[in-house]
């Protein structure tokens, strides 16, 4: 599922919306499907749980309709379309939020063998870091560095993650000794709310629960502008890509290439290659500083380069397939 649709999924779980009214002669669309939950032997399916059925509009949004699964944990809706809003289902399990895809709102292809998939919980299977993608941008007008860090988070489990309580991480991570002004970067790019987050000790948590899959996260932070290194602790991450921008940065030590050289957004950056699987760091030499874009241009258009580096790596590698690639599977819950 994409971040938008988890990002208004976790809203809605959030909410105590009202009963929206049907559009006057708007064409009825009918939605079934069944709710399964995932386990070692194969998918199981739920019975008598309730589902709720939304409506994503501009000005109001909200639960519609509620239903509860049969014995075979099938379910079915009827709901008057509207061109205007989008259209989505959530089954709650074990005190989790799951949600489901967009529906079709077309009468003549509706969607009605949709699979929501639940999961049980654990307070103790590892969460790990399947990718890290490391943006470092030139030195601004004051000699800092700002630096765009991409994470997948891989649940390769099939049971949800939760924390033990509410100041439990789920996952965690160092971040490079020094940094300035952790942050969640575009809220619109990561799969994890902002109120999930916690920077705390050079480190980020999260203390959501994380269904199986893969979760984008993307932060931001600065290189203070006497820094003269940035060291990238990589223990316990399957992948890593490092494109800098600046020229005059060097790689201390061994296991590391420079691949290629790429532009992106008109900007061009090196690309490092861990070219030694037990490298377990990567550390960045900086040369003096020297004048440079304002601070803010230089975050946004770092965001947009991320982007741009993210599409240029999807491109490349191959698609996975695995936990959490099923349809109808929520990525993201509400925080506790």
């Amino acid at each position: 599922m994409s971040g938008g649709w988890l990002v208004l999924g976790a809203l809605l779980a959030a909410m105590q919306g009202g009963q929206q009214r049907p559009t006057p002669g708007a064409p009825v669309v009918p939605a079934a499907g069944t709710v399964f939950r995932a386990g070692p032997g194969g998918p199981v399916p739920v019975a008598d749980i309730r589902v709720v059925l939304h409506r994503v509009g501009r000005a109001t949004q909200g639960p519609i309709d509620t239903s509860r699964t049969d014995r075979a944990g099938r379910f079915r809706f009827r709901f008057d379309a509207d061109t205007t809003a989008n259209f989505l289902l959530s089954a709650n399990f074990a005190g989790i939020e799951y949600f489901s895809q967009p529906l079709a709102t077309n009468p003549a292809r509706p969607d009605t063998t949709i699979e929501l998939v639940v999961y049980d919980t654990t307070s103790v299977d590892r969460v790990g870091t399947r990718s890290r993608t490391i943006v470092i941008g030139a030195p601004d007008a004051i000699g800092a560095r700002s630096v765009v860090d991409w994470l997948v988070i891989a649940n390769e489990g099939q049971r949800t993650r939760v924390g033990r309580d509410s100041t439990d991480p789920t996952w965690g991570l160092p971040l490079p000794a020094g940094v300035r002004n952790p942050a969640l970067g575009d809220a619109r790019l990561s799969q994890i709310s902002p109120d999930a987050l916690l920077f705390r000790n050079d480190s980020v948590f999260v203390l959501a629960p994380l269904s199986p899959g893969d979760k984008e996260l993307l932060l931001q932070y600065e290189v203070a502008p006497r820094a003269r290194r940035l060291t990238v602790d990589l223990r316990g991450i399957d992948s890593t890509d490092a494109f800098i921008e600046e020229s005059g940065a060097r790689i201390e030590g061994g296991g590391w290439q420079v691949r290629d050289s790429q532009r992106f957004e008109g900007r061009p950056f090196r690309r490092l290659a861990r070219d030694d699987s037990t490298i377990t760091s990567l550390t960045i030499r900086f040369p003096s500083t020297g004048p440079g874009p304002a601070t803010l241009p230089v975050l946004v258009g770092l965001t947009a380069v991320a982007l741009a580096v993210g599409t240029w790596l999807r491109m490349r590698r191959p698609p996975r397939t695995g936990a959490g690639a099923g349809p109808g599977l929520a990525g993201r819950t509400p925080p506790s």
